[in-house]
């Protein structure tokens, strides 16, 4: 497949190209410097220089141009208000609109459990990153793309252990972003889970029978 990664640079998105190269992908993805673009290069991963939080929707649609698949990675975790919106609100309207313009169907998001660190007191700036995240989550489920939304836990550093649990309703708990990167991948290349919220956390079942398992 083709597949476009918005947020290629970042932790998650960079083990996702890794993982679709894997599977004989075609890997392509946005970055917002040059000298990420030359790096990624060398990997065989074609990256398009632009920011999400500025460009417009028509720009992000030449972009994808060709793409069988988008997955759209990016985040701005938890950081300033602006941002936040620019990028976890403002940018998932983009990709959708872009998406339409182009003739693309299937999008992929990474979004985030609701019940993360609700254990904290978390700031103002947190709490408003979990309603733009959810109100992104509404925008792909309403739109009639052919949308997939992967909810994770916590995200940590630690090796992916290849087992994963994954459905409707999970527990909140921590998961490697290995782990998220494969089970993306293996989301992406299965077209009969299609308009589903998925959630994902640390579990014993292996991430392609999970996926199988998800099957409706």
């Amino acid at each position: 497949m083709n597949v476009f990664v918005i947020g290629v640079a970042g932790r998650t998105g960079t083990l996702l190209a890794r993982a679709l190269q894997r599977r004989g992908d075609q890997v392509r993805g946005l970055v917002r410097r040059d000298e990420q673009r030359e790096a990624f290069a060398a990997k065989g991963v074609d990256a398009v220089v632009g920011d999400i939080a500025r460009m417009s929707s028509s720009e992000l649609a030449s972009a994808l141009a060709g793409a069988e698949a988008v997955v759209f990675a990016a985040g701005s975790n938890g950081g300033a208000a602006e941002l936040t919106r620019a990028v976890d609100g403002n940018g998932v309207d983009k990709t959708i609109k872009a998406m339409r313009h182009a003739g693309l169907r299937r999008l992929a998001l990474v979004s985030v459990l609701p019940e993360s660190w609700r254990e904290r007191n978390l700031s103002a700036e947190e709490e408003y990153y979990f309603a733009v995240k959810k109100q992104a989550d509404v925008a792909v489920a309403r739109s009639d793309l052919d949308w997939l939304i992967l909810r994770p836990s916590l995200l940590t550093d630690e090796p992916g252990a290849g087992r994963v649990s994954l459905g409707p309703a999970e527990l909140h708990g921590q998961i490697p972003r290995a782990d998220v990167a494969e089970t993306l991948a293996a989301l992406v290349h299965e077209p009969r889970i299609e308009r589903q919220i998925l959630e994902l956390n640390v579990g014993d079942t292996p991430i392609p029978e999970a996926v199988r398992r998800s099957i409706r």
